[in-house]
């Protein structure tokens, strides 16, 4: 029977048999394999490098093709699989095949969070589609951390806020992708402002741990990346544990409304490092890692310019301190999920116990702490706990950083006494509702607090005060709705947020946020569907991030029925 020689066999890059002039399976290219040398410099080839590699590999050539990507498997000694799984983990590196194109030379982000969408995100993305050359891609972004300028948009990696279209394509147009550092307080200034004079009493032996940690216990510190775990017993923790241990700032802020660290980080960055240097101390730290958000590159540069300028005084041993670089994954805000980023790995939360106190990175006893924490070590224990404890407002001690963004006249970082109210929020510190807007509602705590409505404008704002409520405060993200806002699209834009940024390991968040999107574009909602739906994630989620995805739909379905579809 003759053949028909139409029909082929699949073609496929690892195929051998005819013609073949070499082994099946991948083939080392001896030119990229030469450019991953280049790049790779003298660098160790440590596994928990991989992700820093990859962002190299994508500065560079604008995509992680991938002759480069089995170069890059080759020479680290890894299985190629692992190097895939980890690329293609991560919103900000372009995998590309041999049948795919490379990417555009430049790329738009429009962010289309909460307050960006509130303040036009949608229409910009629409004039943008209409007018950028074939050589801009525009893609839809998460939270960029520039919420009080919205609507926000990277053109590379250079943030126009506020962004119009006009600007955005001049900038493309320019190919502006970097900006100027902004004005910081830096090394010699803040030494002679006294600072890091606590760090050198410290390891000169004036104070001890258990004095710094006695200050933090009477202060009643908290984490206050979201968690509000006491600072005090977290050192305690790992204190007990044996060594070696080791330390990890989670710089990694993304969620949805929240810009407090890098504010912070942008106008005095040595105080955060001398409070990161003395808990390190405190619990003996060998080695403390920084994971950053790769949307902040400005503050990368700063905090190598800085550290540098450290590492050259007589305060520390160079190479004690490792800054790491997200790249794009909201999931890694979640400590354990960071510490599997760190270790070069994809950003999945692991099961607990053990925590990591006990075994944390690289198996080791770990101290994680939020940039906002450290930050305030150095006037607690100069000034005394009760600088702190003197502070707050209907019941509560201290004070909070708020980023506030929505329908204020203000919006930014404020710097207010814990347990204030919403209310007094706006009113003494954002210089009340804009013109024309009426006071609707607000998202206490970013996309997973949960929204109250106007009427609850009088609830103090801080950890354990807002639960009863089915609400949270967590990173003191305050988002402002008006009349103009609807809050059913508000819980519609949460959930999107949460369904791409689900890491998938869990069946509850994974399928479920994925679910509810679904249903809420329905239009009208299956009311007891998503009840149930909201149930299961709560209880059989793995992590927070699929814990408190629906927050604020019950919200929606507690105080604002009129927005019910």
């Amino acid at each position: 029977m003759a053949k028909n020689k139409s029909v082929k066999r699949h073609s496929h890059p690892g195929r051998g048999g005819r013609g073949a002039t070499h082994p099946k399976g991948r083939q080392l290219d001896p030119k990229a394999h030469d450019q991953i040398l280049d790049l790779l410099g003298d660098n160790l080839r440590s596994r928990d490098l991989l992700i820093e590699f990859l962002h190299l590999i994508q500065d560079k050539y604008g995509c992680l093709s991938t002759k480069h990507l089995v170069a890059l498997a080759e020479e680290m000694k890894i299985a190629l699989t692992e190097v895939y799984e980890v690329a293609t983990f991560y919103a900000h590196f372009d995998v590309v095949n041999d049948q795919t194109k490379k990417p555009p030379p430049i790329t738009i982000r429009v962010c289309d969070s909460v307050t960006c969408e509130m303040f036009g995100a949608e229409e910009l993305i629409s004039a943008l589609s209409k007018k950028v050359p074939p050589e801009v891609r525009i893609l839809r972004a998460p939270c960029m951390g520039a919420c009080d300028k919205a609507p926000a948009v990277a053109v590379g990696h250079t943030q126009v806020a506020p962004a119009t279209a006009s600007v955005v394509l001049e900038a493309a147009g320019e190919k502006k992708l970097s900006r100027d550092l902004p004005d910081y307080i830096k090394f010699n200034e803040y030494r002679k402002e006294g600072g890091y004079e606590l760090f050198r009493e410290c390891i000169n032996g004036i104070h001890t741990p258990e004095n710094l940690i006695e200050v933090l216990n009477e202060s009643g510190l908290r984490g206050l990346g979201g968690a509000g775990f006491p600072a005090g017993r977290k050192w305690e923790f790992v204190r007990a544990e044996d060594g070696p241990r080791l330390m990890a700032v989670n710089a990694d802020e993304g969620e949805p409304g929240t810009f407090k660290d890098r504010w912070f980080l942008e106008r005095d960055p040595h105080r955060f490092l001398e409070g990161m240097l003395i808990g390190a101390w405190a619990i003996e730290a060998q080695e403390i890692y920084i994971y950053l958000r790769d949307e902040y590159p400005e503050i990368r540069k700063i905090l190598l310019r800085e550290i540098s300028k450290l590492e050259s005084s007589d305060l520390l041993e160079p190479g004690c301190i490792h800054l790491r670089r997200g790249a794009g994954a909201y999931i890694c805000g979640e400590e354990s999920a960071m510490l599997e980023s760190i270790e070069g790995k994809r950003g999945l939360p692991r099961h607990k116990p053990p925590f990591p106190a006990q075994v944390g990175l690289f198996g080791r006893p770990t101290l994680i702490h939020n940039v906002e924490t450290l930050y305030w070590i150095r006037d607690l224990v100069q000034k005394g706990s009760s600088w702190f404890t003197q502070k707050g407002r209907n019941g509560s001690k201290g004070q909070r950083t708020f980023s506030v963004s929505g329908r204020v006249k203000n919006p930014g970082v404020k710097i207010a006494d814990a347990g204030i109210t919403v209310r007094d929020l706006i009113d003494e510190f954002c210089g009340g509702m804009q013109d024309g807007h009426n006071f609707k509602g607000y998202l206490p705590g970013g996309a997973s607090g949960g929204i109250l409505p106007a009427s609850m404008d009088r609830e103090p704002l801080d950890f354990g005060t807002l639960e009863q409520y089915g609400c949270l405060i967590g990173s003191a993200a305050v988002i402002i709705l008006s009349e103009e806002d609807d809050t059913g699209d508000v819980a519609l834009n949460l959930l999107k947020f949460f369904e791409d940024e689900s890491c998938g390991q869990c069946t509850p968040c994974r399928n479920g946020c994925e679910k509810a999107v679904q249903l809420l574009e329905n239009k009208t909602w299956d009311k007891p569907l998503l009840k149930e739906l909201s149930t299961v994630m709560q209880d059989a989620s793995i992590c927070g991030l699929g814990q408190a995805a629906t927050n604020g739909l019950n919200s929606v379905f507690k105080y604002f029925p009129e927005d019910i579809k």
